[in-house]
């Protein structure tokens, strides 16, 4: 079961000029109480720490939102590093390939045509040291 109340209806003030005069009237002394109330020390001390607070408030989500983007830029920049690294040991691995003995005397016999020298067309030169002369011709 539920309750019902009935209510009598409400009539609207009917508005006059003293009427709104009284209340324009008594609207400006609220406001002056509440302005005089304000410039007391305690509340201009209240205001500020609040202002301060607020401001503080504002710093530390700034502050928050810079450090998560530097964080995010951060990341990314290791990523970068990290694949810079990869591909400079691939490039080492490469150059070193690249530059087996086995290869490259493969390269010089195949596309050049050279050929290995046979012992009577290898000459030895000595070493000239200080205060020798080399003795030129052959």
């Amino acid at each position: 079961m539920s309750a019902v109340t009935l209510e009598k209806p409400v009539r609207a003030p009917v508005l006059t000029r003293d009427n709104v005069r009284t209340r324009v009237s008594d609207a400006l002394k609220l406001s002056a109480r509440i302005f005089h109330a304000l410039a007391e020390p305690r509340v201009v001390v209240t205001l500020g720490l609040a202002a301060l607070l607020i401001g503080s408030a504002i710093g530390v989500a700034v502050s928050a939102h810079q450090n998560r983007e530097l964080y995010n830029t951060l990341a990314e920049l290791q990523a970068q590093r990290d694949a810079y690294q990869r591909q400079w040991s691939q490039l080492l691995l490469e150059q070193s390939a690249l530059s087996a003995h086995g290869r490259i005397e493969h390269k010089a016999v195949e596309e050049l045509d050279m050929v290995v020298p046979g012992q009577e067309h290898i000459v030895l030169v000595p070493y000239a040291g200080t205060g020798s002369t080399v003795a030129a011709g052959r």
